[in-house]
């Protein structure tokens, strides 16, 4: 008689994205409580309400649920959610924290997620540091990597030296545009704008190129710091930073940008340092979501993996092609939002 096969779980889920991170997922809500895991870390502006903990683990769902069809996205959205309750996924993992109404469409995940049989999963400073992949598509070896530089969780400053075939900023520029595939993504747009009527659509990861913002095309590279400015990464700590490492040559920011205006780059050109700005935070997905979801697919083979990646456009009001929608939006704006009628049901 054939064995049935075992059900994943959930927590079987869990379970392997605490060995893909090297135990640093929550496997124990008295972590929590008792401070015992480092990972979970709380991120304020200080502005009242708006702060989030972030808890690498189960977030929303029940951990014996049986899970078949997972999706692995970056941020979690109403248009990710909706997305993975047309494919009926089971569970969504995303990288970046989530919270009530913020990441669910402006309701509690209580209310929206059980609609769709959803569990939710996230795992951001968990899985930093975790693969050298986001060094080595800009062009460098990572020899050290600090993930809380200066002493702030989630400030990453990776030391680097570049690889064999990278000689110049111009050719970290060249790796980068060809690596992800920015030809595809430009044909893809251009289609759009002919199919929409719409010719000056914006695309985010197109309208954020990697950039060299000091030096030449040819200036030599070899020493390399790569750090985030997001990550709450100063000018100070980039002169301490030059001096554990004085024979940096290049840096690099990516995730984030920086203007041609930012004190790191007048800085740069004062030390007459190469000052790149690479991959825009809207390609992490494929930076960092999809050697999650292939590990994944190695430990959990029984489990379909699906990449959700979001994908944001900008065009200017009066281009919108679509006329119907045209109408219908002018028409709401001018009789129920700018003309003062009463509305149809008032609340005191």
């Amino acid at each position: 008689m054939k064995a049935s096969k075992t059900r994943t779980e959930a927590r079987h889920v869990v379970e392997a994205l605490n060995t893909i991170s090297k135990g640093r997922m929550v496997m124990d809500w008295n972590e929590i409580t008792a401070g015992a895991n480092p990972y979970v870390v709380m991120k304020t502006s200080n502005i009242p309400g708006k702060s989030v903990l972030e808890i690498p683990g189960l977030i929303f769902g029940d951990k014996h649920k049986p899970v078949s069809r997972i999706g692995v996205g970056m941020t979690l959205t109403e248009s990710v959610i909706e997305l993975a309750s047309a494919m009926k996924l089971d569970l969504i993992i995303v990288h970046h924290p989530v919270a009530d109404a913020a990441s669910s469409g402006g309701v509690p995940f209580a209310d929206y997620l059980p609609l769709y049989g959803l569990a939710l999963i996230e795992m951001h400073e968990a899985f930093h540091g975790l693969h050298p992949g986001l060094t080595l598509l800009h062009g460098h070896h990572k020899l050290k990597t600090d993930i809380s530089f200066g002493g702030i969780p989630g400030n990453v400053l990776h030391k680097g030296i570049a690889l064999e075939e990278v000689k110049t900023t111009g050719d970290i520029l060249a790796r980068i545009d060809g690596l992800m595939g920015r030809d595809i993504d430009l044909d893809l747009l251009e289609a759009e704008r002919a199919i929409r009527g719409e010719a000056t659509i914006e695309e985010a990861t197109l309208a954020n190129p990697a950039q060299l913002l000091s030096g030449k095309l040819d200036s030599a590279v070899k020493h390399i710091l790569h750090f985030f400015p997001h990550t709450g990464f100063s000018l100070e700590h980039l002169e301490l930073a030059l001096q554990m490492y004085p024979e940096t040559d290049t840096i690099i920011v990516s995730i984030s940008r920086v203007r041609e205006d930012h004190a790191f780059v007048k800085y740069a050109k004062e030390k007459e340092l190469n000052f790149i700005v690479g991959n825009p935070h809207s390609v992490e997905i494929l930076e960092n979501g999809l050697p999650l979801a292939y590990a994944l697919e190695m430990l959990l083979p029984e489990v379909e993996i699906f990449l959700l990646r979001e994908r944001i456009t900008a065009v200017p009001l009066k281009e919108v092609g679509h006329q119907k929608m045209v109408e219908y939006g002018r028409e709401m704006a001018e009789t129920h939002l700018v003309s003062g009628q009463p509305l149809a049901v008032q609340i005191n």
